[in-house]
């Protein structure tokens, strides 16, 4: 069946549409060998050989949506150049391939991470101007004063520019699978930007350096009781939800 081209590349796990026609209008698709620069430009997935810098794309079949509680010390990534572990080390082979993790999680963090082969799904997802909440629980050194809490709520400069407001509170119960620790605090956040380590940076600000994080909510899909290294399909309510948020819809 004919589609148009772009679709076809997010399908394949190439970005968001938007993405896919950039790669167009740069030359960097073929189609049956013939370089195409043209947004119109539809294609057959199944019978066309369709080209990204030279390599064959995959074509996802059915989208899957899968949660995934990372464990400490694996990259949330495809594959890394140095050998080290990343996620997909513990994608259970049963469920269907060509899937990706959908935005980041630090290598020493743990907890809830998304997977899918849906491009537009996983861009969105990922894109803070759709100010998807992240919950997070953080074991911090030491215990914040009421200014602490306050100035990280109402944002914090970090790497030359303030975060967003955030809510945070102290915590009396840690997640589920991990236990207080003597001279330590546990701290519940629930943030709407990405950025790159920004939960331990906010905390390392106000001088409380995180010990443990971990991720156990995005929008509302929750880490629950899912064990480490565990995955998941997630129901059809929270992927409705989830394309609700980011201005989907259900297909």
């Amino acid at each position: 069946m004919k589609e148009r081209l772009q679709k076809i590349l997010a399908r394949a796990g190439h970005g968001s549409r938007r993405s896919a026609e950039a790669l167009i209008t740069a030359g960097r698709v073929t189609v049956n060998g013939a370089r195409v620069t043209e947004l119109g430009t539809t294609a057959d997935a199944d019978a066309d050989r369709i080209e990204v810098d030279g390599q064959p794309i995959e074509v996802a079949g059915a989208p899957v949506y899968l949660a995934m509680n990372k464990p400490m010390g694996f990259l949330t990534s495809v594959s890394d150049p140095r050998g080290r572990r990343t996620v997909l080390d513990l994608y259970p082979p049963d469920l269907p391939h060509h899937v990706f993790p959908i935005g980041r999680l630090d290598r020493d963090s743990e907890g809830l991470l998304l997977l899918t082969n849906d491009g537009e799904f996983a861009h969105r997802l990922a894109h803070p101007r759709f100010e998807l909440d992240k919950e997070y629980h953080a074991l911090v050194r030491g215990a914040p004063s009421a200014d602490a809490l306050r100035r990280l709520r109402a944002g914090v400069e970090i790497e030359d520019r303030r975060t967003s407001p955030a809510e945070v509170d102290v915590v009396a119960t840690p997640p589920f699978g991990h236990e207080a620790r003597a001279s330590h605090v546990w701290l519940k956040l629930i943030i709407h930007e990405g950025r790159r380590r920004q939960v331990r940076l906010m905390c390392a600000a106000v001088g409380h350096p995180v010990s443990q994080l971990v991720r156990t909510r995005i929008g509302e899909v929750l880490l629950g009781r899912l064990a480490p290294g565990k995955t998941r399909p997630l129901s059809g309510r929270e992927v409705a939800s989830l394309k609700t948020q980011v201005g989907l819809g259900q297909d």
